[in-house]
């Protein structure tokens, strides 16, 4: 075994040495996601065996065996082909009980040594084994050769807490199996929290057995069942995971109000709303007939949910029809409450007294936040971290949601510098305790079950590791390393985002997949994103539930890998030290011939074709012809012939039309660097003698004419 192994790592040291990773340091470091708080790396190196055994020691808990067996499923599953004969002996000792619906108090700490084929997993409680055998699953590195597993000591424990993931299933309905895919998903990347957002003005979706009008008129048939809900929470359970309701009062309420008008600020009737935004229709806190129904709905759903929190939303209250009610008005003035906010103060404690009988926490969104509200509720920021941090200084527990909203399709690396508790946060230790997590938010204007895998993951990935590793660890371009490798593993637990790619492919080329040209639409597609922000909704009005989502968006991904990656190459060679990388900027030459070609083929061949290709002629074509744009400003550069003026005028002019929002609703991310080329191009004549920062500040500036700043590539 021992002269086995020695081969091996002569081996792969010989072939490590030569490549990339060697050069940048990372030939023996896992792809591990969320990075340990502490891990090395020691000598030695074997090829990954096909099995785990496993002993089991200490404390028995019914999870710790199951967890046991997924774990020997994936690893098989994965070294098939690659792992050699043999078998991991691994020792698993649990030191203490850990409850069957974890609170979020446990001990999550655990620590792992590797040693050839025999190892260790420690850990205070079940949720520590449970994260420790993940991580184990992360650690072979395969190359062409093999799969190879390197000796290591990992000690880890989270930095937070409460590590979340919001699903809406409100505005679109999300069934069981979803939510199920994504809880495995979850326990990959140690997130410990899942957020039902179960009520919205779109939908009402759990049976309430005290007051089954709710979801019988709130709807629309999709609503999960008590049976189906404490499934779902068991499953969590098994993987550490907790299940936190969402039930949104007052406001976001018209589904609540279709079956009970009469608890509405102004008279009904209402139905449910079809589209997105901000609606009028508001719970009266008046009325004592809203907090009987909210107590009987509220205890009943304490009892369904074993977490000692209730999330009561509290969002959004525009005030239309608490300002239109004179009765309503009269109320805030005889109980001394000032104005709307004092009301909404009055409402949410009335709901707090409620849920504490029940032994329950209130969560609510920042709107909560008021100096009257009991010590004990919890301040989700959706704001920022000032408005946290704000909350935390008044004595109240907060979470971080504000620059996690994955639903807005921005690029992992936005998400991953954003903290809870920022490095030039002035928050005293003592404040600093209050500051829980964070959670990633799916809101659910533009998702469907075939769909939302693929705005999850794998960019959640990156916040999981912002709420669980050290503060330190922000290394960008180390987190896209990992983060397309902790892709695959999230495919192997059971996520669609990568295999749902051509169910959506079905709905623009039907069943033919195999068809002339569908490569290119491929290639078309992986350069594409979606709009950003919300403005699918500011601009597609007529989009609503009922609407299905099939286009050129719902199918591109919220992130272009194809696009970062030309990114990076594009920064890399202009801006390298010993100045313009001549060899590297013919390298692009392939891709951009590649992306034009595409780019005419689903523009002029496919689009007539596949009705669904109609909405993206106008972005293929602006990506064939910025492509070429490009491609001419890489040929400039190479034989040092600079742009004249007209021509990157015209190059420009291209790309500014290509970045038109158009019925697409989609965008081409990769227009950031192929202005930086055309830049350059023209103003290549006066690299000599200017530092680098100068020349990277004039080339920003010569390809974004009327921008004062513009990112380079790589920080797009």
């Amino acid at each position: 075994m021992h002269r086995k192994n020695f081969y091996a790592t002569c081996l792969f040291s010989a072939l490590m040495a030569s490549s990339p990773m060697a050069r940048a340091g990372w030939e023996l470091e896992p792809d591990v996601m969320p990075k340990p708080a502490v891990m090395h790396v020691h000598d030695g190196l074997v090829h990954a065996p096909l099995d785990i055994s496993v002993n089991l020691l200490g404390v028995a808990d019914p999870r710790i065996p199951g967890a046991v067996a997924r774990a020997q499923a994936r690893w098989k599953a994965r070294m098939d082909g690659t792992g050699t004969k043999g078998t991991l002996v691994l020792d698993i000792t649990c030191d203490h009980e850990t409850p069957e619906f974890p609170t979020g108090s446990e001990d999550e700490s655990y620590t792992l040594e590797l040693r050839g084929f025999t190892g260790s997993l420690h850990a205070a409680t079940a949720l520590g084994v449970l994260h420790g055998l993940e991580t184990l699953l992360q650690l072979p590195k395969t190359q062409p050769e093999g799969t190879f597993l390197s000796y290591f000591s990992i000690s880890d424990s989270p930095r937070f807490r409460w590590r979340g993931l919001l699903i809406d299933v409100a505005r679109h309905w999300e069934p069981a199996e979803v939510i199920l895919r994504n809880i495995d998903a979850m326990a990959v990347v140690k997130l410990n929290v899942l957020h039902l957002h179960l009520s919205d003005d779109q939908g009402f979706r759990i049976e309430s057995r005290t007051h089954p009008e709710l979801q019988a008129k709130g709807s629309d048939g999709n609503f999960f069942t008590q049976a189906q809900m404490r499934s779902i929470i068991a499953y969590a359970a098994e993987r550490g995971i907790r299940v936190l309701p969402e039930f949104d009062v007052p406001g976001h309420t018209t589904s609540w109000l279709v079956s009970h008008p009469e608890l509405a600020s102004l008279p009904g009737p209402y139905a449910i709303e079809r589209h997105w935004g901000v609606f009028n229709p508001v719970m009266d806190p008046t009325q004592e007939a809203t907090y009987a129904l909210l107590a009987d709905f509220l205890g009943e759903m304490s009892e369904l949910f074993p977490i000692p929190y209730i999330h009561i939303g509290g969002d959004e209250n525009n005030g239309v029809q608490w300002n239109a009610n004179p009765r309503i008005q009269d109320f805030i003035r005889e109980k001394g409450l000032k104005d709307n906010a004092g009301l909404h103060a009055y409402f949410n404690r009335r709901i707090d007294a409620i849920l504490a009988k029940h032994g329950k926490r209130v969560v609510g969104w920042d709107e909560i936040l008021n100096p009257e509200l009991p010590r004990d509720c919890v301040i989700h920021s959706w704001r920022g971290a000032e408005s946290l941090a704000e909350a935390a200084n008044m004595g109240f527990d907060g979470l971080l949601s504000n620059g996690y909203y994955i639903d807005l399709c921005y690029p992992a690396s936005a998400h991953y510098l954003q903290d809870p508790i920022p490095e030039a946060s002035k928050l005293t230790p003592a404040a600093q305790a209050h500051i829980l997590g964070g959670e990633a938010t799916m809101w659910g204007e533009f998702v469907a079950p075939e769909t939302i895998d693929s705005r999850i993951w794998p960019r959640t990935a990156a916040i999981a590791e912002r709420l669980w590793s050290p503060a330190n660890v922000r290394d960008v371009p180390d987190m896209y390393r990992r983060l397309s490798a902790v892709s695959q593993r999230l495919t192997e637990a059971g996520a669609l985002h990568e295999r749902n790619t051509d169910v959506m492919l079905r709905h623009l080329v039907g069943a033919n997949l195999d068809a002339p040209g569908v490569a290119s639409l491929r290639a078309f597609l992986s350069v594409i994103e979606p709009f950003k922000r919300y403005d699918r909704i500011d601009r597609q009005i007529w989009m609503s539930q009922l609407v299905p989502l099939i286009g050129i968006a719902d199918a591109a991904k919220p992130e272009s890998e194809a696009s970062r990656r030309f990114a990076v190459e594009v920064d890399a060679a202009l801006f390298s030290p010993g100045g313009v990388d001549k060899a590297r900027l013919t390298s692009l030459v392939q891709t951009l011939s590649a992306w034009r070609a595409a780019g005419i083929e689903v523009a002029d061949k496919m689009a007539p074709t596949y009705p669904g290709l109609r909405e993206a002629i106008a972005k293929a074509r602006g990506l064939a012809d910025s492509s070429a744009a490009a491609a001419d400003a890489v040929d400039a550069l190479v034989t040092g012939s600079p742009l004249a003026p007209d021509r990157a005028a015209a190059a420009l002019a291209t790309m500014d039309n290509a970045a038109k929002p158009d019925l697409s609703a989609t965008l081409i991310p990769a227009l950031a660097p192929m202005r930086l080329l055309v830049g350059a191009a023209a103003i290549q004549a006066r690299r000599a003698g200017l530092s680098d920062e100068y020349w990277r500040d004039q080339v920003i500036a010569a390809g974004n004419p009327g921008l004062a700043q513009a990112s380079p590539g790589a920080a797009r």
